[in-house]
């Protein structure tokens, strides 16, 4: 017998027909996501009390809103954006990291690092790509052209993140 067929009839011995806990419809959720912004020498967001977080994952960009469905998300190097409730938003460019959806509009997103946007500096960001594209595709070792490759990586999403 499978898991679903188990549960199935463990519901109908206990008398219900449906499973107890269903996610609902998004207009009865309450209107506030949790959110927990952490790098490991600081943390930026604790337990606060947000509208709305966008961000850079993998499997592409993702807006997180309360009641939000469980998940966890690897993030890459992009901007995470927080809408707070104020009104306001504030932009952070992260180098990567993992965001966790956990029931009752709780956000955990845990990078290794992260910087406020207003930080950078358009004119560095290129001069740093043009300095990376000149190792990538010169004649050093591999472990350099991977590590230049990497950084053109970071430093073309930190460029995007700009404009």
């Amino acid at each position: 017998m499978n898991s679903l067929k188990i549960a199935r009839v463990a519901l109908r011995v206990a008398g219900r027909s449906q499973p107890v806990l269903r996610r609902g419809y998004a207009d009865v959720a309450p209107d506030k996501l949790r959110l927990s912004l952490a790098l490991p020498h600081q943390t930026i967001y604790k337990s606060q009390d947000v509208v709305q977080v966008n961000i850079a994952a993998e499997s592409g960009e993702m807006g997180i809103l309360a009641q939000h469905v469980p998940s966890i998300e690897q993030l890459k190097p992009g901007l995470v954006e927080v809408i707070e409730e104020a009104g306001g938003n504030k932009q952070f460019f992260l180098s990567g990291g993992f965001a966790t959806v956990q029931p009752g509009s709780v956000l955990s997103i845990n990078a290794v690092e992260g910087y406020p946007l207003e930080d950078f500096s358009a004119e560095n960001v290129r001069n740093q790509i043009s300095e990376a594209q000149k190792i990538a595709g010169g004649s050093g070792s591999e472990q350099d052209k991977a590590e230049a490759n990497i950084e053109l990586e970071v430093l073309e999403s930190l460029q995007a993140a700009l404009k």
